[in-house]
């Protein structure tokens, strides 16, 4: 495997990690970033934190109709940052306005409104926005669902990654357990099922490969693995550069 001594002294690209919901991207990146020192962003926890803000202020009904122009609206007061943590968890933290949010917007509840929210296409601007900001002066690995195709079109190394469904579904059926959330596997599946459906089908900004992209199925794979295959490519991208 590809040492971290070997990767210590690189130039500084952007990554872009892009994947179906629960395919295991946000770790892969997390780590990636760890092991060459760059700078880790999770742009899903972005619209997590709008979807989180608009649950606590009634802007989402019961049905699941948003109000979407009062969360427009809101949108310039919405201060999101990251931190890294400060206890023993080792995950970077989502701040919403100063305020640690990391734990509330790993909710289901967020889970089964976030993408209605991340439809919206004024939302997904502002974000992509502040998206493109974290990435001005390179050195960041930034894993969502439109990274090389809509915020970093021009990334120097793009990373698409799959699992199967059930695959998915049981690893975030089993983190969620491990959590203490007691919640059902179909419950858990069905979730998923309609979150790839519309992210795939949005009009703005929809979940897609980019055609200079390298795919990965880690269906079947271990993570040491994963994390060897990602390693390599990373050192390819920046060893001439």
């Amino acid at each position: 495997m590809t040492s971290e001594k070997e990767i210590s002294y690189i130039p500084k690209i952007i990554v872009a990690i892009d994947g179906f919901s629960s395919s295991g991207k946000s770790t892969m990146a997390r780590e990636l970033a760890k092991r060459v020192g760059y700078i880790y962003i999770d742009s899903g926890a972005m619209y997590r934190a709008v979807t989180l803000f608009a649950m606590n202020h009634g802007l989402i009904a019961g049905d699941g109709n948003v109000s979407k122009e009062e969360l427009i609206r809101a949108l310039p007061s919405l201060d999101i940052k990251f931190q890294p943590s400060a206890g023993e968890d080792g995950i970077q933290h989502t701040l919403l306005n100063g305020k640690d949010v990391e734990q509330e917007i790993r909710s289901m509840g967020v889970s089964h409104n976030v993408s209605p929210i991340a439809e919206i296409p004024e939302v997904r601007q502002r974000l992509v926005e502040i998206q493109q900001e974290f990435g001005k002066d390179k050195g960041i690995v930034m894993d969502g669902r439109d990274i090389g195709t809509t915020v970093f079109p021009e990334a120097e190394l793009k990373i698409f990654v799959n699992a199967g469904v059930h695959e998915r579904a049981r690893r975030r059926w089993r983190e969620l357990v491990q959590k203490g959330t007691d919640i059902n596997f179909e419950d858990v599946l069905r979730n998923l099922e309609a979150r790839d459906k519309i992210d795939t089908t949005r009009e703005v900004s929809p979940l897609r490969k980019a055609p200079d992209a390298v795919e990965l199925n880690n269906d079947a794979i271990t993570h040491e693995e994963q994390m060897e295959w990602l390693l390599k490519i990373f050192q390819e991208r920046t060893e001439n550069l």
